[in-house]
């Protein structure tokens, strides 16, 4: 509870939590305002925004409704961003768990495997991985959740290092615990904190990671997406430079709200604010 008084006290984590319930009721009520596929043509190709009623936010370079395709695409956007988020942070907490308990060579080993991920930028490594095994919305969010562990694994494991001598932990061994109770019992729940706050900005990165993807046509073309959006209007992007903005401003706004969010919990999570 005093966490929670803590977040609502920050305006800037007030306001990041505004922006995403924003954008998740965007996500949520896209079928009931837009029930139509929001790839199907709609209107004549390239309507500015507000000139036709019947197209709020204007339409695309082949006449469908910018405004159906950007409530869609936060579905797309919001579901990459969690399902990456889980698998990037599952893996982490895994690998940093077992590299922080048990140290020495199976401290050296999972880190030296760490660093080798680490060598290569996170968007090429998933153009390599997009390449290789395809570009359907499935293959894509995977391949984002696997570029995206390192940081969470490097993070447990500082956890699980600082707490692994700690008394509790000593009382458990003396208890007769074994190790995979001492982890997942004892340490794990004392090292998320953190790693939770940290799952805020591994989430902003993976909408973007998509999004630069789409932009270069290597994401799903079958769906709705905010990258696909924008890659589509960068053909008319001279003339007709809404058909990009639009979407732009969508990602801008989910990825701050993210973060703020993100920020914000970690200001009421942190220990060492909390006597602020």
């Amino acid at each position: 509870m005093d966490a929670v008084k803590r977040y609502f006290r920050s305006p800037s984590a007030v306001f990041g939590l505004i922006l995403l319930l924003v954008v998740v009721g965007m996500a949520i009520s896209a079928g009931y305002l837009y029930p139509r596929d929001p790839l199907a043509l709609a209107g004549r190709p390239l309507i500015w925004p507000f000139a036709n009623p019947r197209f709020l936010l204007g339409t695309d370079n082949s006449g469908r409704d910018i405004a159906a395709q950007v409530f869609h695409g936060a579905r797309i956007s919001l579901l990459i961003g969690g399902v990456a988020t889980f698998i990037a942070v599952a893996i982490g907490i895994m690998v940093g768990a077992l590299a922080g308990y048990y140290g020495g060579w199976v401290d050296n080993i999972l880190m030296r495997i760490t660093e080798a991920f680490q060598t290569l930028p996170n968007f090429v490594l998933l153009l390599v991985l997009v390449a290789v095994f395809g570009s359907t919305l499935t293959t894509v969010t995977i391949a984002v959740g696997i570029v995206s562990w390192p940081a969470p694994a490097r993070l447990t494991r500082a956890e699980f290092l600082s707490l692994r001598g700690r008394e509790f932990v000593q009382a458990g061994r003396t208890l007769g615990m074994r190790d995979t109770q001492l982890m997942l019992g004892e340490i794990l729940p004392n090292a998320l904190p953190p790693v939770i706050v940290y799952a805020g900005v591994v989430m902003a990165v993976a909408i973007l990671l998509e999004s630069a993807l789409a932009f270069l046509r290597l994401s799903d073309a079958n769906v709705a997406s905010w990258g696909n959006l924008i890659g589509l209007g960068r053909d008319v992007l001279r003339v007709q430079w809404y058909v990009s903005a639009i979407p732009g401003v969508a990602i801008l706004i989910t990825v701050l709200a993210v973060s703020l969010v993100g920020q914000g919990l970690n200001d009421a999570l942190n220990p060492r604010l909390k006597q602020r």
